[in-house]
């Protein structure tokens, strides 16, 4: 969590979001815990309960193409926040911000997976995440001009290379990958960091997927793979998001509309996606102790690396 801003920096960032808004004024300017990549505030302005999402330094992605695909998974009909506004002029309040209505629920994922005011939810989740990838799978690549399309395995090598930090057990996982790598089925637009955190759920079931900021053109398969990687699971032994099993996903998906699911590809994306995140942990560690963005929780994701080395072992010998 990034330190509070002193009460002066609240109000100046209050009368430029206001004048952003075109709002008489902005009441409750509260900053919230959690996101290692924005800095997220919740107030009210003309009735309406909202949050303030605004890019940290030295995180150079493109807030407009994150809020076109934002506006395009709601037109599909996933459950998204509505955007309010949203800008690339730092001139504005600083920095690229988007502005959303707020939804009501629950992100914490320790919470949703042991309350027992979720129970309900946990029973409906795995149906209503699998029925939401195949939604979003389905819109138009050409529908959100802008979007990154990377050929994943390359672009973490370059990055864990670009780090200069060796990690044998990362490299052992490269070579897993490139042996074992299945045909393409498909591309669409998919989420990126489809998981539980980035997800608002309420008391019954899912309200919101929010955090889109590595939304790219991919495999479909990249997204299902990503929500079953054990990092996401929470301690829980159920594979998807800590939930449910990978039958009742896959069936979800192709229910409502997505392509025929490969186990064995969603396993190799599940692969990708536990090397994946440990690459982003160091990136994340790198960039508190370069000074490019100082932060405890940065600093405390660093710590996570050997974590995924642990798993990507017990995945590449079958031991989920």
């Amino acid at each position: 969590m990034a330190h509070p801003p002193a009460p002066d920096q609240t109000g100046e960032l209050a009368v430029r979001l206001a004048l952003a808004l075109d709002v008489e004024k902005v009441d409750g300017l509260v900053r919230l815990s959690g996101g290692a990549s924005r800095d997220t505030w919740r107030f009210t302005a003309g009735g309406r309960s909202l949050v303030l999402q605004v890019q940290r330094s030295g995180d150079g992605r493109d807030m407009g193409v994150e809020a076109a695909v934002v506006r395009a998974a709601g037109k599909a009909g996933m459950p998204v926040a509505s955007i309010v506004a949203a800008s690339n002029q730092a001139d504005d309040i600083g920095a690229s911000y988007m502005v959303l209505t707020a939804v009501h629920g629950e992100t914490i994922a320790r919470k949703i997976l042991r309350d027992d005011e979720f129970i309900a939810a946990r029973a409906a989740l795995t149906t209503e995440l699998g029925s939401a990838l195949a939604v979003l799978h389905s819109i138009p690549i050409d529908a959100v001009p802008g979007l990154a399309d990377l050929e994943q395995v390359a672009h973490y090598r370059d990055m864990l290379d670009s780090l200069g930090w060796p990690h044998p057990t990362f490299e052992l996982a490269f070579r897993w990958l490139e042996q074992h790598r299945p045909a393409s089925t498909a591309r669409a637009i998919v989420h990126g960091d489809f998981r539980l955190g980035n997800m608002i759920v309420g008391p019954t079931g899912l309200g919101a997927i929010i955090d889109w900021e590595l939304a790219h053109v991919g495999d479909p398969m990249e997204d299902l793979g990503w929500l079953c990687v054990k990092a996401w699971r929470f301690g829980s032994r159920r594979p998807v998001a800590g939930v449910g099993d990978y039958a009742e996903l896959f069936a979800a998906y192709e229910a409502g509309g997505g392509t025929t699911v490969d186990p064995d590809a969603v396993r190799w994306w599940e692969v990708l996606g536990t090397l994946k995140w440990g690459i982003m942990c160091m990136v994340q560690a790198a960039a508190h102790l370069s000074g490019t963005s100082r932060s405890h929780e940065l600093a405390a994701i660093g710590r996570r690396v050997c974590e995924n080395e642990h798993d990507l072992f017990l995945a590449l010998e079958g031991r989920w």
